[in-house]
């Protein structure tokens, strides 16, 4: 049916007050109905376009942002292990998900590997951070706040290399400049010192900023 001739279906329901028009009926569909549904689902599980996923990366991540005085702006993803509060550059956080079942990996006996998950039809390798930094991975208490948290499974890598880790918590993205950098304290751990780059003062708290190309460097290690 042309666009013509659905306007004169509509014309003739304007005049007779039949709302039955089986013509009209094969084209225009109610947001209740199967069709309607069918086609929300083509569109919201189409792929993605080549570069999609890298840009709005590389848009989040702020490298091309700049504070008025000209001072470079970095920006991570904030999240919570055990107690520990720390930093993912987001130019390698690639996706936040909800927990997935890990499946552990025959004839594997190291910590920092605890086996492979399935992200949206892909397998990845999942690691424990807390292992790989000599970190408590021991849930503080939330009782006190209002706010509900769940864990989540962050993924990171580049290009074609992800993995997986679990958290506590996860915050979300936070931006700030280099004159907002401080020492990393003596107290860190070595494990986690060597992969921390910087702390950060952020809502009240120290977070520990994450070197992108030492923590992957590490977790290449860690599954080799």
């Amino acid at each position: 049916m042309t666009t013509e001739g659905i306007v004169e279906c509509w014309r003739e329901i304007g005049v007779s007050g039949d709302r039955s028009c089986p013509e009209l009926e094969k084209h225009l569909h109610c947001r209740n109905c199967p069709t309607h549904a069918q086609i929300a689902r083509k569109l919201l599980d189409r792929p993605l376009p080549p570069g999609y996923r890298d840009e709005w990366t590389q848009h989040f991540a702020g490298r091309n942002e700049k504070a008025p005085e000209g001072e470079e702006i970095d920006s991570v993803l904030i999240f919570r292990i055990g107690e520990e509060w720390l930093g993912l550059p987001a130019a390698i956080c690639r996706e936040i998900a909800e927990p997935r079942p890990v499946h552990s990996l025959p004839h594997r006996r190291s910590e920092a590997v605890r086996g492979i998950v399935n992200v949206r039809g892909e397998l990845l390798i999942c690691v424990s951070l807390p292992a790989l930094l000599g970190i408590g991975a021991v849930s503080s208490s939330r009782s006190t706040e209002r706010i509900a948290v769940f864990p989540r499974l962050v993924v990171t890598g580049e290009e074609t290399r992800h993995v997986a880790f679990e958290v506590d918590e996860v915050h979300g993205l936070h931006s700030y400049r280099a004159h907002e950098r401080s020492p990393v304290p003596a107290t860190v751990g070595r494990s986690a010192a060597s992969v921390v780059e910087t702390m950060i003062a952020w809502n009240s708290r120290a977070v520990g900023c994450l070197d992108a190309g030492r923590l992957l460097d590490l977790i290449d290690r860690s599954i080799a």
